[in-house]
């Protein structure tokens, strides 16, 4: 399902530097309020459920998180533009890379919260997002986030929450491509485009109602 596009006039042989892979072993800078801080025990997860814009403006909102951008992992193309991947054909997912700190909130947590918000059991597909770009993938950064995926995923299937087993991708990150600019922050921007009253809104919802405890504190 292709949503709005907006043509962007920058150069197809200039990658900017704000859309290539960011290495989760980079030191991170993060601008808070216009100050700098610099923290190198934060992590990172690379998530794809569906539409970015669904998972990006949930993730906004647990508390812990540092930092949220949607992009495109799990294919071969470099910086692949948000046309290419509608096509299906550059082998990547929407996916959105979460920062966080782990003495906040765990990596299990943020999986748990990944479970909840999106299907699945669904392959290449969310609802009427149909696609391989729309398919459910974690894009592990180590061995240990691999080991917590798969036990989790196991975990989950022992339980049935789902009438059909899940079939969600775990694979190794092999790159993460940062979105065009007008992706990010798109529900918190848009909240009265019609795709996020229909879909994201609902999801957001829901997470508000059934995580409250992982909220981040609202300014009084």
């Amino acid at each position: 399902m292709l949503r709005p596009y907006f043509i962007l006039l920058s150069s197809l042989n200039n990658i900017p530097s704000s859309r290539r892979v960011i290495p989760s072993e980079r030191v991170r800078k993060l601008y808070n309020k216009g100050e700098l801080i610099m923290n190198t025990n934060l992590q990172t997860a690379t998530l794809a459920g569906g539409c970015f814009w669904c998972l990006e403006a949930v993730f906004d909102e647990v508390k812990g998180v540092h930092s949220v951008e949607s992009g495109y992992s799990g294919g071969m193309k470099v910086d692949p533009s948000y046309r290419e991947v509608c096509t299906g054909t550059t082998g990547h997912a929407e996916a959105v890379q979460v920062t966080f700190d782990p003495q906040v909130v765990s990596y299990k947590d943020i999986l748990n919260v990944f479970f909840a918000i999106h299907d699945p059991t669904t392959l290449n597909r969310q609802g009427a997002d149909v696609g391989s770009q729309y398919r459910s993938a974690i894009f592990y950064h180590n061995d240990e986030q691999k080991q917590m995926a798969e036990e989790l995923i196991k975990e989950l299937n022992d339980q049935h929450i789902w009438d059909h087993p899940i079939v969600t991708e775990v694979s190794r990150i092999n790159g993460f491509y940062r979105a065009e600019d007008y992706h990010q922050e798109y529900f918190a921007k848009n909240p009265y485009q019609p795709y996020c009253q229909a879909v994201v809104a609902p999801k957001v919802a829901k997470f508000r109602k059934h995580h409250l405890d992982m909220l981040k504190k609202q300014a009084a």
